[in-house]
């Protein structure tokens, strides 16, 4: 058998690689069987389509899903008037919208109460996230759905201008990913606002975090495939106000993240948090933390290590510590903790112009009742700036 080489022009070859028959596929809310449309709809799109949702609110019984690569799906807005996917009459407990397949942008709808996460993605690289609302509408309850938005396994996300209200765990979460950008979005009333957990490279900048139980979550967690998160900047982000009592269901690891907390790092590596604003914040406007709970992976690091904090604003912080102990410690210093908070595990550098109190405890052993708060100088010369973070051309042009 002779095979013969297909020598194609480069303009040729790119319009090869384009779907020959791009479609775009409209939707309505406003006929009887407009949530066997919208399914049908997402099954049948090709590579290249776009699923437009018309203006209206579909009232769902059953979570969506997505597994056809280049899809966008597209609504009319996540407010009134715009497309709206209500799950509050959802029978299973599973997401409201999951997704399995690369190159996907989601963008202009919002999902209203689903029973378990908002939208999900798993494996779905060069996904995007953008103009996006996910809200449990009757505010923070711990039988709403554990997570808003949540990219998890993948390469290439960008959450940019998302809503999320609500989550009874992360109103963002990115989990086991790598090159990571969450930007422009605001997050109200969850347990915690944007979680980066055992991921690699990320930036979260530009959002607001403002009446979540913790603001942001920089996390590494044992007996994952992905572990050893690292490379994260959280920075020009407005952290404020994150006094909502923490109603994560028992057992659940936020359930641990103390009401005040601005931000929050646990057993990550080459953290930088630089050029925010904290204010409002009872517990503390930082906290660097090893992992301390009972685990039996070999190959965990469960403390933090090159954590920079720099350039920060801070505002009132250490007012109302909601740990164990923190009232206490709290008289016992006048009334107020330091702005920043480290339990005295790992290694980290402050050079803001703030108190910072250590726990001394450098031994994951050692319970946080052996506790020996003191104030602490951790100033030092930072290592070289973490590098930004660059998505694909493809992606950003997306949101332009």
């Amino acid at each position: 058998m002779r095979f013969h080489h297909l020598v194609v022009p480069f303009g040729a070859a790119l319009a090869l690689a384009m779907p020959a028959s791009a479609r775009t596929i409209s939707v309505s809310a406003d006929t009887a069987d407009a949530n066997e449309k919208l399914q049908e709809a997402l099954i049948l799109a090709q590579p290249g389509d776009v699923v437009e949702l018309g203006a209206g609110v579909w009232k769902l019984t059953d979570g969506l899903s997505l597994d056809v690569a280049n899809v966008t799906l597209r609504g009319a807005g996540t407010g009134e008037g715009g497309s709206i996917l209500d799950f509050s009459g959802q029978q299973g407990a599973g997401e409201g919208l999951l997704v399995t397949s690369d190159d996907v942008l989601l963008t202009n709808f919002a999902v209203l109460n689903t029973k378990g996460d908002g939208i999900k993605s798993k494996g779905a690289d060069r996904i995007v996230y953008h103009k996006l609302r996910v809200e449990w509408t009757a505010g923070p309850k711990a039988t709403n759905g554990a997570y808003g938005i949540y990219p998890v396994e993948s390469t290439d996300v960008l959450v940019d201008s998302v809503y999320v209200r609500g989550a009874s765990d992360a109103g963002i979460y990115v989990g086991q990913s790598k090159n990571i950008v969450v930007r422009e979005s605001v997050v109200t009333e969850n347990v915690a606002g944007i979680e980066i957990e055992n991921s690699y490279d990320a930036d979260v900048h530009d959002n607001i975090a403002n009446r979540n139980t913790g603001g942001i979550l920089v996390f590494d967690l044992p007996s994952l495939p992905m572990q050893g998160g690292h490379n994260v900047r959280v920075f020009s982000n407005i952290v404020s106000d994150n006094s909502v009592p923490n109603f994560a269901p028992a057992g659940n690891i936020v359930a641990s993240v103390p009401t005040g907390t601005g931000v929050l790092v646990m057993a990550n590596r080459n953290v930088e948090i630089f050029d925010n604003i904290f204010d409002q914040n009872g517990t503390a406007n930082v906290m660097i933390v090893g992992y301390r709970y009972e685990h039996k992976d070999p190959k965990y690091q469960p403390l933090p290590r090159a954590i920079v904090v720099r350039d920060n604003q801070h505002g009132k912080a250490g007012y109302a510590p909601a740990f164990p102990g923190g009232a206490e410690i709290a008289a016992a210093m006048g009334g107020t903790l330091p702005p920043v908070l480290w339990d005295g595990s790992g290694d980290a550098i402050v050079n803001d112009d703030v108190g910072v109190l250590s726990l001394n405890l450098p031994d994951m052993a050692m319970p946080q009742s052996a506790a020996k708060p003191s104030p602490a100088d951790l100033k030092g010369t930072a290592p070289a700036p973490l590098p930004g973070i660059t998505l694909p051309e493809s992606m950003e042009a997306k949101v332009r």
